[in-house]
């Protein structure tokens, strides 16, 4: 079993209500062979909500305490990326996730590059908290841009096989 970003999958989770469908993903869903997860959802947030990013480093320096993930207007919501994470991982191990698939960019789910804090549209090298958190605890976790890489190795079986 893989878990999925959400909005992979189209569902209009993202923090402007929209969803960013692959259909490689919309089949896996469909074949009963990956599941749907949205972090930050799971943290609490709702939809739509205001952009974050992480300010002071990245999701590793976010869950050493060196970082924190700030809203646009300021607010502090690291406490809510952060419980996001660890139900992630709760959910990833309950169902045996070889693979996790999740949003580039995002602070919840980027796996190479994540916006660089300053809310300007620029993008840097990192990871986001989700990521760093599961890759801490041995989960694999790619970007959907590495999907082909990530199904060869991946356990796609459906569930409950």
């Amino acid at each position: 079993m893989i878990l999925v970003s959400s909005c992979l999958a189209g569902l209009q989770v993202r923090y402007n209500g929209t969803g960013c469908l692959d259909e490689r993903i919309r089949s896996l869903i469909a074949e009963n062979r990956a599941e749907t997860v949205c972090p930050e959802l799971l943290g609490g947030f709702a939809t739509p909500r205001e952009p974050a990013e992480i300010v002071g480093g990245d999701g590793d320096d976010v869950l050493d305490g060196r970082a924190k993930v700030v809203e646009r207007s300021g607010r502090d919501v690291t406490a809510q990326y952060v419980e996001g994470a660890f139900r992630t991982l709760d959910m990833a191990r309950e169902r045996g996730a070889t693979v996790v698939v999740l949003k580039e960019f995002s602070p919840s789910c980027g796996s190479s590059l994540i916006y660089d804090g300053e809310f300007a549209a620029r993008k840097k090298e990192g990871v986001g908290v989700t990521t760093a958190l599961l890759r801490r605890h041995g989960i694999r976790v790619v970007s959907e841009d590495n999907l082909a890489e990530a199904l060869e190795g991946a356990s796609t079986e459906p569930s409950g096989s």
